[in-house]
């Protein structure tokens, strides 16, 4: 019995594509113009493409060429100078602070620097202030010499404080022995044992005083 060419079950009958494949068809119009992709919906010019770069452009998208021409556009422009200037002046006045903190900074370490040796000298300037006390400098060569010492030292730097009858400061002064006086009403220096020193900003040694207190 003859075989019906029709028969699905005929293995000589072509398959047919099987779908998800790729199918080239043309456009409904006839139009070879665009080529049709299954799977996403793509359309790519092939032909009559313009070669102007503002053809897919509208007329609103290209306003903004409009307000540069006109000037517009320069407020922007000068929000943003005025921002940059006033970082350049935050800049300016930190270096500025910077500056002045490490001036500071390296003054007070030349000052330490300088009284690290200056303290040596100040047991002799003790001897010096007790000779005079009790009248021993007087006239003659030891008396110039102590002069020119103390010149030296006021060159150097060096600032002596703690005289007798200034105000008691617990930062200045250190009281080694009080004594209540009915003729003050607030701690003053009686007596100065040792004298203070310091240099610029650096204390060096505190005074070392007698304190009259008000009687109670």
């Amino acid at each position: 019995m003859a075989q019906d060419p029709k028969d699905p079950k005929d293995p000589k009958e072509p398959e047919q594509p099987e779908e998800g494949r790729a199918q080239e068809s043309r456009d409904p119009s006839g139009s070879s113009e665009f080529l049709s992709m299954e799977g996403p919906d793509i359309e790519t010019p092939t032909a009559g493409a313009s070669d102007d770069p503002a053809a897919g452009f509208s007329a609103d998208d290209l306003t903004f060429l409009e307000d540069v021409s006109s000037g517009a556009a320069t407020a922007p422009i000068q929000t943003i100078a005025e921002e940059h200037l006033a970082d350049l002046k935050r800049v300016t006045a930190e270096y500025a602070n910077y500056r002045r903190r490490t001036e500071a900074n390296r003054q007070i370490e030349r000052d330490r620097a300088v009284g690290d040796v200056v303290k040596l000298l100040l047991p002799v300037l003790d001897d010096l202030d007790r000779a005079e006390k009790h009248g021993d400098l007087g006239e003659g060569t030891f008396a110039t010499i102590a002069s020119k010492l103390r010149a030296s030292a006021e060159r150097i730097g060096l600032v002596a404080y703690g005289l007798v009858g200034d105000p008691f400061d617990p930062a200045d002064h250190e009281a080694i022995f009080q004594k209540q006086n009915p003729a003050v009403t607030t701690a003053i220096v009686a007596d100065v044992v040792e004298r203070g020193y310091r240099i610029g900003d650096v204390t060096l040694r505190v005074a070392k005083v007698v304190v009259d207190t008000p009687a109670d």
